[in-house]
């Protein structure tokens, strides 16, 4: 199956920046989709971005023009730009991977990396 290995986050000031990454291992030739949820306390999980393997991008509205996703097929690393990040922005951020059409039962998660904004 697939694998995920997430690194970054952390504590940052409002106004401020951090990249989260995500690596696959495992049978990655199963992965089409790749992108990041995030759950904050008292909230259910909700989608930040997703990226297809052809390199198609979608946002959640509330960080568009703040988040940038980006995906290096060869090294099946899957990175998320956040700038400008704001309070409302903490949250345990999870990343996700989901099967092709031949490997529609894929839905790999994370362990989740902790992303706090303070004011």
């Amino acid at each position: 199956q697939v694998q995920l290995e997430e690194s970054g986050g952390g504590l940052v000031q409002a106004g401020g920046s951090l990249v989260l990454s995500c690596a696959a291992s495992g049978s990655t030739f199963m992965i089409n989709g790749m992108g990041w949820y995030r759950q904050a306390p008292g909230r259910q999980r909700e989608l930040v971005a997703v990226i297809t393997t052809g390199g198609t991008a979608n946002y959640a509205d509330s960080v568009k023009g703040r988040f940038s996703i980006s995906r290096d097929i060869g090294r099946n690393t899957v990175q998320l730009q956040m700038d400008r990040l704001k309070p409302e922005d903490t949250a345990v951020y999870y990343c996700n991977a989901r099967g092709n059409v031949f490997h529609p039962d894929v839905d790999a998660w994370g362990q989740g990396t902790q992303v706090t904004v303070s004011l």
